[in-house]
């Protein structure tokens, strides 16, 4: 299945020669985070929009313009479809945006490690002088309780691939994250009822974005509408 998934992938990138791909970091990192994924897209064929926001100055519904500038860019170059691949943060400001926006060439939104349903680090955490310094606004934002952002937010016109990792750096943080984890995210917490895919990797939620196998998922997933599965 996997040669199959493979074959197929070359056959119908050659197809998706004129579809942009705006890419969204996460929280208190840069534009330079998503560089691979940027780089390994735009030798696929696909424009690439990398666009860099200040996760830790504004709140998230202010930062969700942000994926306007990067649609805006992506109609620039007359593209067909619009897709997105945007890391934690990134993911929760995709949704905040399709909320009250309609786009016609929207089309795919691939999510690593999005605290769809909150983060217990940042429910545990937002209090602290540290956290609120390192966050910002928007870690006030990200808990598990009902009323916090991502817990509030409705479902969006795209077809949703999430990818979560399972693998911790952060066990002071982990030791209250209940089941899987990627040190930030419990692998439960970034899935949503909507999604059409959903796989996990032995990745960190650091440096989930910069793997190999991981670009090879959001590759298929942006491709296909589904994700490389063992079986």
């Amino acid at each position: 299945m996997r040669r199959l998934l493979l074959m197929l992938l070359l056959v119908y990138q050659s197809s998706f020669a004129n579809d942009c791909v705006v890419l969204l970091h996460g929280l208190g990192r840069t534009s330079y985070s998503m560089h691979s994924l940027e780089k390994a897209l735009k030798q696929d064929g696909y424009i690439v929009v990398n666009t860099g926001y200040r996760s830790r100055r504004e709140s998230i519904e202010d930062m969700s313009s942000v994926v306007g500038e990067g649609i805006a860019e992506c109609r620039k170059h007359k593209a067909d479809n619009i897709h997105f691949v945007a890391h934690s943060l990134g993911g929760i400001l995709v949704r905040k945006y399709f909320q009250n926006n309609v786009v016609p060439e929207a089309r795919r939104l691939v999510m690593l490690g999005p605290p769809n349903r909150g983060s217990e680090v940042a429910t545990r955490s937002k209090q602290k002088w540290w956290y609120k310094m390192f966050t910002g606004p928007a870690g006030q934002e990200l808990g598990v309780e009902p009323e916090s952002t991502p817990n509030q937010l409705k479902k969006i016109p795209l077809e949703i691939g999430i990818i979560a990792g399972t693998k911790s750096l952060d066990p002071w943080f982990s030791r209250f994250i209940k089941g899987q984890d990627d040190g930030k995210v419990s692998v439960e917490s970034t899935k949503l009822d909507e999604m059409r895919d959903f796989i996990t990797v032995p990745h960190s939620h650091a440096f989930m974005a910069g793997s190999d196998d991981v670009y090879k998922q959001v590759s298929s997933f942006l491709t296909l509408g589904r994700f490389m599965h063992a079986s």
